[in-house]
């Protein structure tokens, strides 16, 4: 199985949010009180936490599925992928990056899950262009099922 097929819009979602993360972290040593959110709050780390943890666990499962199923050229319907059609992306883009950042006393992981969810949103349509060619039918009704279409 070629790299590409499983990275899928993956590279360039990334590639759009390098510069702004390699930027912002720049600023963020040399001038951390720019990003600075003061500690973070308590409520603050508790929600972090919160949300942040079922992010890494939805990111990991959607690897794990991705590197055993993609292989098989079976598309992906089940675990987070029956939830939304890309939770890779969005739970980084949402879930983690913001609240990741929240964590490290900075607002930095809000601009940049903002940025690779705005990528996932460019790139993603390409992506399912091509698993509609691949999967025909079986793409389009689990397009139809998939709980949350707009992510």
């Amino acid at each position: 199985m070629k790299l590409g097929v499983l990275i899928g819009s993956g590279r360039k979602i990334g590639l759009l949010a390098l510069p702004f993360l390699m930027v912002g972290t720049a600023i963020n040593i040399l001038k951390p009180a720019w990003f600075d959110i003061g500690g973070p709050p308590f409520p603050l780390l508790i929600v972090s936490l919160v949300i942040m943890i079922p992010g890494i666990i939805t990111w990991a499962w959607s690897v794990l599925l991705i590197l055993t199923r993609i292989p098989q050229k079976e598309l992906i319907t089940h675990g987070p992928y029956a939830l939304v059609k890309h939770p890779l992306y969005t739970g980084v883009a949402l879930l983690v990056l913001p609240w990741l950042g929240f964590l490290c006393n900075s607002w930095l992981g809000l601009v940049i899950g903002g940025i690779t969810y705005i990528g996932c949103r460019i790139y993603a349509p390409e992506e399912e262009k091509v698993l509609s060619k691949i999967y025909g039918i079986v793409w389009h009704d689990y397009t139809k099922k998939v709980l949350i279409r707009w992510l």
